[in-house]
Protein backbone atom coordinates (compact mmCIF):
# COMPACT_ATOMS: atom_id res chain seq x y z
CA UNK A 1 0.00 0.00 0.00
CA UNK A 2 0.96 3.29 -0.74
CA UNK A 3 2.19 5.30 2.15
CA UNK A 4 2.47 8.78 1.06
CA UNK A 5 1.90 10.97 -1.98
CA UNK A 6 4.95 12.72 -1.29
CA UNK A 7 6.96 9.36 -1.92
CA UNK A 8 8.11 8.16 -4.65
CA UNK A 9 7.48 4.92 -5.99
CA UNK A 10 11.30 3.82 -7.11
CA UNK A 11 14.23 5.82 -6.38
CA UNK A 12 17.35 4.28 -7.98
CA UNK A 13 20.23 6.90 -5.99
CA UNK A 14 23.67 6.55 -6.97
CA UNK A 15 23.39 3.03 -8.09
CA UNK A 16 26.75 1.40 -8.74
CA UNK A 17 27.92 -2.22 -9.98
CA UNK A 18 31.52 -3.64 -10.54
CA UNK A 19 32.62 -6.76 -11.97
CA UNK A 20 36.27 -8.06 -11.15
CA UNK A 21 38.59 -10.47 -12.59
CA UNK A 22 41.53 -11.65 -10.55
CA UNK A 23 41.73 -12.54 -6.50
CA UNK A 24 44.17 -10.30 -5.45
CA UNK A 25 44.72 -8.21 -7.71
CA UNK A 26 41.13 -6.80 -9.05
CA UNK A 27 41.22 -5.56 -12.34
CA UNK A 28 37.62 -3.99 -13.17
CA UNK A 29 35.79 -5.71 -16.16
CA UNK A 30 32.33 -4.17 -15.86
CA UNK A 31 30.35 -0.97 -14.27
CA UNK A 32 26.89 0.18 -14.37
CA UNK A 33 25.83 3.34 -12.73
CA UNK A 34 22.17 4.38 -12.64
CA UNK A 35 21.02 7.36 -10.82
CA UNK A 36 17.08 8.18 -11.84
CA UNK A 37 13.40 8.28 -9.70
CA UNK A 38 10.15 7.16 -10.71
CA UNK A 39 7.39 9.33 -8.58
CA UNK A 40 4.69 7.81 -9.82
CA UNK A 41 2.72 5.26 -11.75
CA UNK A 42 4.19 4.71 -15.39
CA UNK A 43 5.92 2.37 -18.06
CA UNK A 44 9.28 2.93 -18.96
CA UNK A 45 10.65 1.34 -22.11
CA UNK A 46 14.42 0.42 -21.52
CA UNK A 47 16.99 -0.39 -24.68
CA UNK A 48 20.50 -0.50 -25.33
CA UNK A 49 22.87 -3.29 -26.37
CA UNK A 50 23.44 -6.71 -25.29
CA UNK A 51 26.14 -6.88 -22.49
CA UNK A 52 25.40 -3.09 -21.48
CA UNK A 53 24.20 -3.66 -18.08
CA UNK A 54 20.06 -3.94 -18.61
CA UNK A 55 19.08 -7.07 -16.67
CA UNK A 56 21.67 -6.01 -13.99
CA UNK A 57 19.97 -3.05 -13.57
CA UNK A 58 16.59 -5.20 -13.25
CA UNK A 59 18.56 -7.46 -10.94
CA UNK A 60 19.61 -4.87 -8.50
CA UNK A 61 15.89 -3.07 -8.53
CA UNK A 62 14.82 -6.25 -7.31
CA UNK A 63 17.54 -6.93 -4.85
CA UNK A 64 18.78 -10.27 -6.30
CA UNK A 65 21.99 -8.64 -6.74
CA UNK A 66 24.26 -6.26 -4.33
CA UNK A 67 24.87 -3.51 -5.86
CA UNK A 68 28.63 -2.24 -4.72
CA UNK A 69 27.28 1.45 -3.84
CA UNK A 70 23.80 3.25 -3.68
CA UNK A 71 20.41 1.97 -2.82
CA UNK A 72 17.48 0.96 -4.56
CA UNK A 73 14.18 2.53 -2.46
CA UNK A 74 10.55 1.15 -3.57
CA UNK A 75 8.06 3.05 -1.40
CA UNK A 76 10.47 4.54 1.03
CA UNK A 77 11.96 1.16 1.53
CA UNK A 78 15.35 0.04 0.86
CA UNK A 79 14.71 -3.10 -1.08
CA UNK A 80 17.78 -4.27 0.06
CA UNK A 81 17.27 -4.62 3.47
CA UNK A 82 13.79 -5.74 3.14
CA UNK A 83 13.84 -10.13 3.60
CA UNK A 84 14.17 -11.72 0.77
CA UNK A 85 11.25 -14.25 0.67
CA UNK A 86 8.93 -10.43 0.77
CA UNK A 87 11.37 -8.65 -1.86
CA UNK A 88 8.83 -9.57 -4.78
CA UNK A 89 6.31 -7.47 -3.31
CA UNK A 90 8.06 -4.40 -4.00
CA UNK A 91 9.80 -5.45 -7.34
CA UNK A 92 9.27 -8.40 -9.55
CA UNK A 93 11.66 -9.63 -12.60
CA UNK A 94 10.40 -11.24 -15.24
CA UNK A 95 13.25 -12.62 -17.24
CA UNK A 96 12.23 -13.18 -20.89
CA UNK A 97 9.77 -15.99 -20.20
CA UNK A 98 8.04 -14.65 -17.43
CA UNK A 99 10.03 -16.83 -14.96
CA UNK A 100 10.61 -14.80 -11.92
CA UNK A 101 14.54 -14.33 -10.74
CA UNK A 102 15.68 -16.21 -7.59
CA UNK A 103 17.56 -14.29 -4.86
CA UNK A 104 20.67 -15.01 -2.82
CA UNK A 105 20.54 -14.69 0.47
CA UNK A 106 23.13 -12.68 2.60
CA UNK A 107 21.15 -12.18 5.85
CA UNK A 108 18.98 -14.52 7.89
CA UNK A 109 15.80 -13.12 7.59
CA UNK A 110 14.74 -12.33 11.31
CA UNK A 111 17.75 -9.16 11.03
CA UNK A 112 15.56 -7.60 7.62
CA UNK A 113 12.31 -5.98 7.28
CA UNK A 114 9.06 -6.75 6.34
CA UNK A 115 7.70 -5.78 3.26
CA UNK A 116 5.44 -3.30 3.28
CA UNK A 117 3.24 -3.78 0.37
CA UNK A 118 1.38 -7.21 -0.21
CA UNK A 119 1.59 -7.08 -4.46
CA UNK A 120 4.75 -5.85 -6.26
CA UNK A 121 4.61 -1.96 -6.67
CA UNK A 122 7.12 -2.22 -9.35
CA UNK A 123 7.23 -4.79 -12.33
CA UNK A 124 10.20 -5.39 -14.62
CA UNK A 125 9.76 -7.18 -17.92
CA UNK A 126 13.26 -8.04 -19.70
CA UNK A 127 12.44 -9.16 -23.35
CA UNK A 128 9.31 -10.42 -23.44
CA UNK A 129 8.79 -12.28 -26.44
CA UNK A 130 5.53 -10.35 -28.11
CA UNK A 131 3.96 -12.76 -30.31
CA UNK A 132 1.92 -11.36 -33.07
CA UNK A 133 -0.68 -14.12 -33.37
CA UNK A 134 -3.94 -13.93 -31.88
CA UNK A 135 -3.81 -10.98 -30.25
CA UNK A 136 -1.19 -11.43 -27.48
CA UNK A 137 0.66 -7.85 -28.10
CA UNK A 138 -2.57 -6.32 -27.67
CA UNK A 139 -3.12 -8.09 -24.26
CA UNK A 140 0.60 -7.76 -23.03
CA UNK A 141 0.21 -4.09 -23.73
CA UNK A 142 -3.65 -4.31 -21.57
CA UNK A 143 -1.59 -5.86 -19.01
CA UNK A 144 1.32 -3.35 -18.82
CA UNK A 145 -1.54 -0.19 -18.61
CA UNK A 146 -3.96 -2.05 -16.12
CA UNK A 147 -0.66 -2.40 -14.13
CA UNK A 148 -0.07 1.47 -14.50
CA UNK A 149 -3.66 2.02 -13.55
CA UNK A 150 -3.65 0.34 -10.30
CA UNK A 151 -0.10 2.98 -9.33
CA UNK A 152 2.32 0.43 -10.25
CA UNK A 153 5.53 0.88 -11.99
CA UNK A 154 6.40 -0.60 -15.55
CA UNK A 155 9.46 -1.21 -16.75
CA UNK A 156 9.88 -2.75 -20.31
CA UNK A 157 13.24 -3.87 -21.88
CA UNK A 158 13.04 -4.81 -25.65
CA UNK A 159 15.82 -4.87 -28.54
CA UNK A 160 13.91 -3.51 -30.94
CA UNK A 161 14.25 -5.59 -34.32
CA UNK A 162 11.37 -5.28 -36.10
CA UNK A 163 9.19 -2.24 -36.92
CA UNK A 164 6.60 -3.13 -34.85
CA UNK A 165 8.79 -3.27 -31.98
CA UNK A 166 8.83 0.45 -32.52
CA UNK A 167 5.32 0.60 -32.64
CA UNK A 168 4.86 -1.50 -29.43
CA UNK A 169 7.67 1.50 -27.75
CA UNK A 170 5.89 4.67 -29.28
CA UNK A 171 2.26 2.93 -28.01
CA UNK A 172 2.74 2.01 -24.66
CA UNK A 173 5.94 3.46 -23.29
CA UNK A 174 5.93 6.92 -21.46
CA UNK A 175 9.67 7.75 -21.23
CA UNK A 176 12.70 6.17 -22.08
CA UNK A 177 15.84 4.36 -20.30
CA UNK A 178 19.33 3.91 -22.61
CA UNK A 179 22.00 1.92 -21.02
CA UNK A 180 25.17 1.26 -22.77
CA UNK A 181 28.44 0.30 -21.21
CA UNK A 182 26.80 0.48 -18.00
CA UNK A 183 26.20 4.23 -18.76
CA UNK A 184 22.44 4.73 -18.09
CA UNK A 185 20.79 8.29 -20.03
CA UNK A 186 17.52 9.51 -19.67
CA UNK A 187 14.70 10.28 -22.67
CA UNK A 188 11.45 11.82 -22.66
CA UNK A 189 10.51 10.07 -25.74
CA UNK A 190 11.93 7.99 -29.03
CA UNK A 191 12.51 11.41 -30.47
CA UNK A 192 14.51 12.98 -27.68
CA UNK A 193 16.21 9.88 -27.45
CA UNK A 194 17.53 9.92 -31.08
CA UNK A 195 19.52 13.18 -29.95
CA UNK A 196 22.11 10.08 -28.46
CA UNK A 197 24.48 9.30 -31.34
CA UNK A 198 24.94 5.99 -29.50
CA UNK A 199 20.92 5.48 -29.21
CA UNK A 200 20.54 6.17 -32.86
CA UNK A 201 23.15 3.71 -33.86
CA UNK A 202 21.60 0.89 -32.11
CA UNK A 203 18.23 1.48 -33.22
CA UNK A 204 20.14 1.39 -37.13
CA UNK A 205 17.37 0.58 -39.60
CA UNK A 206 14.83 1.12 -37.36
CA UNK A 207 15.69 4.98 -36.68
CA UNK A 208 12.90 5.37 -39.74
CA UNK A 209 10.23 3.92 -38.20
CA UNK A 210 10.51 6.15 -35.20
Amino acid sequence: MITSTETALLEVKSLEKYYYRGRFNKTPTFSLKADFSVKNSEIIGVMGPNGSGKTTLFELITGSNQPSRGQVICNGQNVHNVRYSERDRLAIHYHQSYQVRNFRRRKPAFLMQKADSDYPLVHLFDEPQFNTQDGYIGFMLDFFRKLRSENRVVFVCMHPNEPFHIDILKDVCERFLFIRNGKLSQAENLNHLLEDEAAKEYLGKLVKYV
